[in-house]
C-alpha cells in the first residue's frame, strides 16, 4: 500500500492508494478538486464543510445519472448496492436530493448557504 500527497481545493493530505491504482486516484483527486473549486469560485457558498458536500452529491448524481442512461442501473440500484440489507426483503433505497440538502444546510446552519 503506498500513500500519496495530494491536495483538494489547496488543503493537502495524505492518502493510502492500493499498489497499482495511483492513477485511478490521481483522477479521482483532480476531479474532486475541479468540483469544488467551481462550487468555491461560483462564490455562493464558502464553508468548506458545505462545499465537499454539495461536490460529493453532484458526483453522486453525475454518476448515477450516466449509469441510467447506460442502461447499467436504475437511479436507486448504486444507492442500494452500497448500503447492506438488513433483511431479505429489504426495499431499495431512493434519496430526495432536495431534502437532503435542505438537512444538510439545517445541520450546518444557513450562513454561507444561497440556493442555486
Amino acid at each position: 500500500m503506498k500513500q500519496l500527497d495530494i491536495s483538494i481545493m489547496g488543503q493537502s493530505y495524505i492518502l493510502a492508494c492500493p499498489d497499482g491504482g495511483e492513477a485511478v486516484l490521481t483522477a479521482a483527486v483532480r476531479q474532486v478538486d475541479r468540483e469544488m473549486c467551481a462550487i468555491r469560485d461560483a462564490g455562493r457558498v464558502k464553508a468548506r464543510e458545505r462545499i465537499a458536500v454539495l461536490a460529493a452529491l453532484n458526483l453522486a448524481y453525475s454518476l448515477i445519472e450516466q449509469r441510467t442512461k447506460d442502461g447499467y442501473a436504475t437511479p436507486a440500484a448504486p444507492i442500494a448496492e452500497a448500503v447492506p440489507a438488513t433483511t431479505p426483503t429489504a426495499a431499495p433505497i431512493t434519496i430526495d436530493v432536495d431534502s437532503l440538502v435542505q438537512r444538510i444546510d439545517a445541520a450546518l446552519g444557513d450562513e454561507d448557504h444561497t440556493p442555486a
